[in-house]
């Protein structure tokens, strides 16, 4: 019998399936977040694209970890896949946060961390999560994040603490202007997505005047207002998200700046989560 593991975004979902320690699929659906999504949509999902690629029979233990799964909406999506997987033993829903924390800290005491177009973090005691600064999202904080990092670049961008032909080449690449930038932001859905979207055109320029001291400073505001906050640096701080892992060298910089040692970072926890559970 195998085991399903999940990994789950707003976006994606990573579905891992192993036996005996080794990885026998690896199917990817739309992301499941039971905060945004009703029930039906959820069981959509998993019947119309997870189940056509997975048989179902052959699964006995199942760990769910998304974003979203938080009290009671982390039963409504085990009940869902306790539904469609018979002969599942066990099935656990947790939130992504603990998947983090498993996935960088294992079984041992560490602090965990999310960086993507969100942030979080948490204190890990080895088992369960012990203690959350709350993340507070882009607006109030999500320090570290790809939608912070956005924004402080365009406030750069437009202030005049960046280049004129830095300024020029952003406007050419994305057909946008001063005027359009407000627009996207302030008057259409998702700007927190448009702002973690500039990330890759940011990291391309990384090495223009001013650059590293925006890249540095968002880390170094996301060690300084959440990791301090838990008041144990003496723990490895390890990271999840392709955030972190694409910039790893300014991530480990401003640790080092603010006192904080790095742990692990990966991309994805997808493996590291397999290896977990073993």
């Amino acid at each position: 019998m195998a085991i399903l593991i999940a990994d789950s975004g707003s976006t994606k979902t990573d579905w891992y399936v192993g036996e005996g320690g080794r990885r026998i699929g690896l199917v990817q659906t739309q992301g499941i977040n039971p905060f945004h999504q009703r029930a039906g949509e959820i069981e959509r999902i998993v019947v119309e694209e997870l189940l056509a690629n997975v048989e179902a029979d052959g699964i006995s233990h199942i760990y769910f970890y998304g974003s979203g799964c938080r009290d009671e909406m982390c039963a409504v999506v085990a009940e869902l896949l306790r539904r469609h997987f018979p002969n599942a033993e066990a099935v656990e829903v947790a939130s992504d946060l603990l998947g983090a924390a498993h996935a960088v800290c294992g079984h041992e005491e560490g602090i965990a961390c999310i960086l993507g177009t969100g942030s979080n973090s948490c204190l890990y005691d080895g088992r369960r999560i012990v203690a959350n600064v709350p993340p507070l999202g882009y607006i109030l904080g999500d320090e570290g994040s790809g939608a912070v990092l956005g924004r402080l670049f365009l406030n750069a961008l437009y202030k005049g603490r960046l280049s004129e032909a830095l300024r020029e080449e952003f406007e050419r690449e994305f057909s946008m202007g001063l005027a359009d930038v407000v627009r996207r932001v302030y008057q259409e859905p998702l700007p927190n997505r448009f702002l973690a979207s500039l990330s890759p055109f940011i990291k391309k320029h990384k090495a223009d005047g001013g650059m590293q001291d925006l890249i540095v400073g968002n880390f170094r505001s996301f060690f300084d207002r959440n990791v301090k906050a838990y008041r144990r640096l003496d723990l490895p701080v390890g990271f999840v998200g392709s955030l972190a892992q694409h910039y790893e060298e300014e991530l480990r910089a401003a640790a080092m700046m603010e006192g904080c040692a790095v742990g692990r970072v990966v991309a994805s926890p997808i493996e590291s989560l397999a290896a977990f559970h073993g």
